[in-house]
């Protein structure tokens, strides 16, 4: 079912540098932007709560799809660009098994437990 669910997420993002494509924009762009969805870790800095809070809110589609909406609707080209770039990263960072997480801690995440956590001394 994983690999169902990570081939799901690599269509969807090659859909999206489809749609970038279509974009007026410089091809540049796109890998410029792509990792920026991920200064939602900041929050981490704080705390595991307050940062699985910021991860969550950037990096969930419900988001994505409402800049998705008003880029849509404006027809503004940055918009648009914004929506692309931020369903990209989802889906790539979901293909390779960083979903959202939970507030106990970076690691534990909705698709399971990612990367290798310090073990306790």
């Amino acid at each position: 079912m994983k690999s169902i669910l990570a081939l799901e997420e690599w269509a969807i993002f090659l859909f999206c540098i489809f749609l970038f494509d279509q974009l007026p924009v410089a091809w540049w762009w796109f890998p410029a932007l792509i990792l920026l969805p991920d200064i939602g870790m900041i929050g981490y800095l704080l705390s595991p709560k307050i940062g699985a809070f910021t991860y969550n809110l950037i990096h969930h589609r419900v988001i994505a799809a409402l800049v998705a909406v008003y880029a849509i609707g404006s027809g503004d080209v940055r918009w648009q660009l914004a929506a692309i770039i931020l369903f990209a990263h989802i889906s790539l960072d979901r293909a390779l098994g960083y979903g959202l997480k939970y507030t106990d801690s970076f690691f534990n995440t909705h698709l399971g437990l990612i990367g290798k956590p310090k073990a306790a001394n």
